[in-house]
């Protein structure tokens, strides 16, 4: 029988039958097959008796197969008859478990270890390199003369542009081919710096090599020199018997201790004693101070393991969202704050959030007591103070106190019992629009309230429940495409997301990384699920990324604006750990990899760590780039399986040091 013409290319008669298997223990590992049998009886039933489900398919005959080979003894069938009966009762009997070779098929399966080959390289070592693409470039060395190069804050740019309101000390970043395209070298001697707490009060002296501020600031306690290490017992100009005592005085006006204060501004931060005392009272505190005659203060601050920025209140607007900080102080800051129509002032009342306090310690303050020591005209210092009054009051800052060295105001929380008369108002939608704007003498308003009883400057909740709140600026529908819940879920992903680079890396999370960077941090969550005092993050929002910088400011962090296609405000070898989560898809065909990652390796410490997350092809060029950086790297699966195209890359900078090839593996 010919069901079709196929049958003529089989030289034998076969029977198709579809099976799945029934005595066999892997019965789930299979689904169903197809086998091939002769057409005879026997044959067919037995593999029904061995336990097989089977339909015969298609049954053809050779047509030249003899009719009598088609005839059976009646004894065989009977005897195939019975086999079968009982192989049919044998796998009924294995299928429902009470086998005994199931129990041991079953428990060989439960004992087994599918991770036993977990040290295996799966990558082909052996592929096909095609001739016509280029070898990853290798990156040399730069001269040493570049060991603190800070690209866009240079001193010989700086002195092409006018002194006049601090221009000079602004960002000036270098043109393309002006660009350093080498690896900013460690100064030899180099050395892992001292784990948090101690690092508050030590730094080596290799790290920083730079004696200055013990002569300059001798006097003040800023910092010692013992041996081979810089001691810093806690001072500063206007604190110079500690920072400590200091911050409790302040404590007697504002209530520092009890969560209500978590992030803070410090102008002209010196080397941020005030911010680093102010740690283990779970106050958050942005330092900044300008790279010039004591160009280390920055660079000794984040030694330290305390945040700083090298920065200053010239002609732009500071690199902060408004309404981000809880109290913001100047102590010696030496900013003029009357100048420029009260420009500078407005830029503190911009941050400072609504309840938010302002300290000025140093001139004018005191003036009494120190104008001769100042060498300035009783006069002159006395008009001064009295212009600060009267512009706190155009802000609507109310004087809280005001006791030898030291004087505080506080932001009112509303305009309503301030009204006020020719002011300059800038506008409301612009107060977070600053990368690279210029600052103007308007006063940034309130923010818009929706009746009469709700104030413009809504208490915040205290720290740390602050931390998983909601912020009012997600609350109130300020971000666009994010609400309360999708802001919920982004921080069950990032806690899923750092739980599972704990389980790679478990260094994570202690103080071996101090100082921590994410360069593109959305609303903040990965910092939010690292939050403990042994680490700080700096939350970096991309100029052309969402503007979500407001929002961690709410939730009790710090961070910064910046544009990654230029040099950050940092100097060399200043994060223990950077996290780029989508940075490179966020720049790609913005500005070259190879700028970013170069920066990203100037301001990584030797045997800093780096974390990728991005979509694959882009790890794939970036990864191709750091073989020639130094770099050891390793891409690993997303955390959710291989079929998610977004995949994580762990990579470590190699120790080495500037005039020498000394590597962490020559150690």
């Amino acid at each position: 029988m010919h069901t079709h013409d196929c049958s003529r290319t089989l030289p034998l008669p076969l029977i198709f039958i579809s099976c799945s298997p029934k005595i066999l223990p892997y019965h789930a590992l299979f689904s169903t097959k197809a086998y091939i049998f002769t057409p005879s009886t026997e044959s067919f039933l037995l593999q029904c008796a061995l336990g097989w489900d089977c339909v015969p398919s298609v049954i053809m005959r050779s047509k030249h197969d003899p009719p009598g080979n088609r005839s059976r003894h009646p004894m065989s069938i009977f005897v195939v008859i019975g086999l079968c009966g009982f192989f049919y009762l044998l796998g009924v009997w294995q299928k429902s478990g009470s086998g005994k070779g199931d129990r041991i098929a079953l428990e060989v399966t439960r004992q087994t270890d599918c991770n036993i080959f977990n040290n295996l390289n799966f990558e082909s070592h052996h592929n096909y390199v095609d001739p016509s693409k280029p070898k990853a470039k290798v990156f040399e060395p730069c001269d040493v003369k570049y060991t603190d190069y800070t690209p866009c804050q240079e001193q010989h740019r700086a002195m092409e542009f006018a002194r006049e309101n601090m221009i000079y000390r602004e960002r000036h970043c270098p043109p393309e081919e002006e660009k350093l395209h080498c690896l900013i070298p460690p100064p030899k001697g180099y050395v892992t710096p001292f784990p948090w707490p101690k690092s508050r009060d030590y730094v080596h002296y290799a790290n920083v090599p730079c004696k200055s501020l013990t002569v300059d600031k001798a006097v003040q306690n800023w910092v010692q020199f013992e041996g081979n290490v810089f001691k810093f017992p806690g001072g500063g100009t206007m604190f110079p018997q500690g920072a400590d005592a200091y911050i409790n005085e302040l404590a007697s006006v504002i209530p520092i201790e009890d969560g209500n204060i978590r992030t803070a501004l410090d102008t002209g931060c010196g080397v941020a004693s005030w911010g680093a005392y102010l740690m283990k009272r779970n106050v958050l505190t942005m330092s900044f101070a300008p790279r010039g005659n004591h160009e280390a203060q920055v660079q000794f601050a984040l030694e330290r393991g305390v945040p700083a920025v090298i920065g200053v209140l010239g002609t732009i607007h500071l690199p902060y969202p408004s309404r981000a900080f809880d109290m913001a102080q100047c102590s010696q800051c030496l900013i003029p704050w009357t100048s420029n129509a009260g420009m500078y002032l407005m830029e503190i009342d911009r941050v400072l959030r609504p309840g938010g306090y302002w300290i000025l310690s140093g001139p004018p303050i005191n003036w009494k007591t120190y104008y001769q020591a100042w060498e300035r005209p009783k006069e002159e210092l006395q008009a001064e103070q009295r212009k600060i009054e009267e512009l706190a009051k155009q802000l609507c800052w109310e004087k809280r106190y005001e006791k030898g060295d030291i004087a505080i105001w506080r932001k009112r929380l509303d305009d309503k019992s301030c009204p006020r008369k020719s002011i300059n108002f800038c506008k409301l939608r612009e107060a977070d629009d600053v990368w690279y704007r210029e600052m103007d003498t308007c006063i940034t308003p309130f923010p818009e309230v929706n009746n009469a009883n709700e104030l413009s400057g809504e208490e915040l909740m205290k720290f740390p429940a602050r931390l998983f709140a909601v912020p009012p600026r997600i609350s109130k529908g300020l971000i666009d495409g994010v609400s309360t819940k999708s802001y919920q879920e982004d921080n069950k992903l990032w806690k899923k997301h750092v739980n599972a680079y704990k389980r790679i890396n478990s260094l994570i999370g202690t103080t071996r990384y101090r100082n921590v960077m994410d360069m593109n941090a959305g609303l903040g969550g990965f910092a939010a699920a690292l939050e403990s005092p042994k680490s700080w993050v700096m939350n970096v929002v991309p100029t052309i990324a969402k503007n979500t910088l407001g929002v961690i400011y709410e939730r009790g962090l710090i961070g910064i604006y910046h544009d990654w296609c230029e040099g950050f405000s940092t100097y060399p070898r200043t994060y223990d750990f950077i996290h780029a989560d989508g940075v490179f898809s966020l720049y790609q065909n913005k500005c070259k990899f190879e700028d970013i990652l170069l920066e990203m390796d100037r301001i990584l410490r030797p045997e800093g760590t780096v974390i990728f997350r991005d979509d694959v092809d882009v790890l794939n060029e970036v990864r191709k780039i750091t073989q020639g950086m130094r770099w050891e790297t390793k891409m690993v699966d997303h955390e959710d399986g291989p079929l998610v195209p977004d995949k994580r890359m762990f990579a470590v900078k190699q120790y080495w040091v500037g005039g020498g090839n000394s590597t962490s593996s020559d150690e």
